[in-house]
């Protein structure tokens, strides 16, 4: 077997995923060098070589890179900051080693302002209306409150307010789930207004769904549709965050959509990239550039945000469910000649459990808290003994997690561990996932109750066949 050296910039249980599924390569000797934000479990066992650089800056990364150029073939990125930072012009620029992720340059998300400016030149019609407030352009608070103003009287209030600085998904502040007040969502808006520009657009009512693709430059290569839990706590309630689970049906499209709602966003996906591409081959958009949020109203998906990177977790069922060699797939990125994915059509469900704090949680519902248990060890025995049963239809990923001296596990401040349950069926996939879930001990840990729950999918169901009915 062919010798492959592999660099993955790690942050949580999306680069676990990618440590498996690198390691299930059947065509390669695969040797993992991994810069990782905490010693994770998962990955520390796996590596070849394995640095801790908690901040994730690039300069430390590429000190690690350098020191083992001459025994890595290629990179692989999953976290923003680096991206956003130029990981890949450094190390592609300096040492020559290919990295699978977008140039600075192109790293779209390091500004809702320039996405939202670019989707209204070349997708204008699933553009939600928005408008931009800037610091610079403002010489006093009254003048930034009378444009606000203003402008939710002409949105009837019903916005989205958006830092235009990444936010790990947690700067998003909505009208009737974030706040219910213009002094609400005031504070909300001058907290990040304080920091840099904003943008306050029209909320739309609908589903949201993620779609995300594999690109070598030349070609896009859509990946089957996954839906998010961004919300904290049960019933989409509670602050935003990193994303508390996610689901994939049997084929490509999630249970709410129509097959021409996934064709529809491929065509605005595709439009985009053409306009970044321009004629010929883009190599600085390799990778996953386009990870796009989308929300699917009674006529059709508008377009929320564009992400730079593949989605934690969105991306972990779909690499679970790789049937090509990622290797291989990344290979082919590479060289321009990807084309095509060969991906299990069965469904999957993915459920992270998270340390007491995360999402507010302990204020929240303090009473159900097991406080004697904070800080206790993790323990994953029992949900890894689940294999004997289940076999590769469970998967367990280390996130925000960090092996110890004493050899024990403990739980850091983020997304702790997940589990992915594979099935035929999402309601078999998700047994599956939650006996793995509740098979994790120590920490106080909790999770979502209801991610890919029967309820809540037929609610999303009904809610667009509702909307479709409106719409016509």
């Amino acid at each position: 077997m062919e010798r492959v050296g592999i660099l993955i910039v790690s942050y949580g249980s999306r680069e676990a995923a990618m440590v498996d599924a690198f390691m299930r390569s059947q065509e390669y000797k695969v040797d993992l060098y991994i810069a990782d934000r905490q010693k994770n479990p998962f990955n520390a066992k796996r590596a070849k070589e394995h640095v801790v650089i908690p901040d994730l800056n690039v300069e430390s990364i590429y000190k690690f890179v350098e020191r083992h150029k001459e025994k890595i073939d290629f990179g692989i990125v999953g976290p923003e900051k680096p991206i956003i930072d130029g990981i890949r012009d450094l190390i592609e620029g300096n040492l020559r080693i290919p990295m699978i992720c977008p140039t600075k340059e192109y790293a779209l998300e390091r500004s809702k302002v320039m996405q939202r400016r670019l989707f209204q030149e070349v997708v204008p019609k699933v553009n939600p209306r928005f408008k931009v407030f800037d610091p610079k352009e403002y010489k006093s608070l009254n003048e930034v409150k009378r444009d606000l103003f203003r402008w939710l009287d002409e949105l009837n209030n019903k916005v989205a307010v958006k830092p235009d600085a990444p936010a790990a998904g947690k700067g998003v502040g909505v009208w009737g789930d974030h706040f219910n007040t213009r002094e609400e969502l005031l504070e909300h808006f001058l907290a990040n207004f304080n920091v840099g520009p904003v943008i306050v657009e029209e909320k739309i009512e609908g589903e949201e769904s993620s779609f995300q693709a594999f690109c070598d430059g030349k070609h896009l290569v859509p990946l089957p549709e996954t839906r998010d839990y961004k919300r904290a706590f049960d019933g989409d309630r509670g602050p935003n965050t990193g994303g508390m689970g996610t689901y994939k049906d049997k084929g490509e499209i999630l249970p709410f959509m129509r097959i021409e709602d996934w064709e529809e966003e491929k065509r605005i996906v595709e439009t985009i990239f053409r306009k970044l591409r321009g004629d010929g081959s883009n190599p600085c958009l390799r990778g996953v550039p386009f990870y796009e949020a989308f929300i699917h109203t009674g006529k059709g998906p508008m377009i929320l945000e564009n992400n730079s990177r593949p989605g934690d977790p969105e991306i972990i069922p779909i690499l679970a469910l790789l049937k090509d060699d990622f290797v291989d797939i990344c290979y082919r990125m590479i060289e321009g000649t990807l084309t095509r994915v060969d991906i299990d059509k069965k469904a999957a469900v993915l459920i992270y459990k998270v340390p007491p704090k995360y999402g507010g949680y302990i204020d929240v519902f303090p009473h159900l808290v097991n406080r004697s248990e904070m800080g206790t060890p993790i323990i994953l025995d029992e949900a890894e003994k689940l294999r004997s049963k289940y076999g590769d239809n469970i998967r367990i990923y280390p996130g925000s997690m960090e092996i110890r001296e004493d050899g024990n596990l403990y739980a850091l401040s983020s997304r702790a561990v997940c589990v992915l349950g594979i099935a035929e069926d999402i309601q078999s996939a998700r047994e599956i996932a939650m006996e793995g879930i509740k098979a994790i001990k120590g920490g106080a840990l909790w999770y979502r109750t209801d991610i890919a729950s029967r309820e809540h999918i037929e609610r999303s169901i009904k809610h667009m066949e509702e909307l479709r009915r409106k719409a016509w």
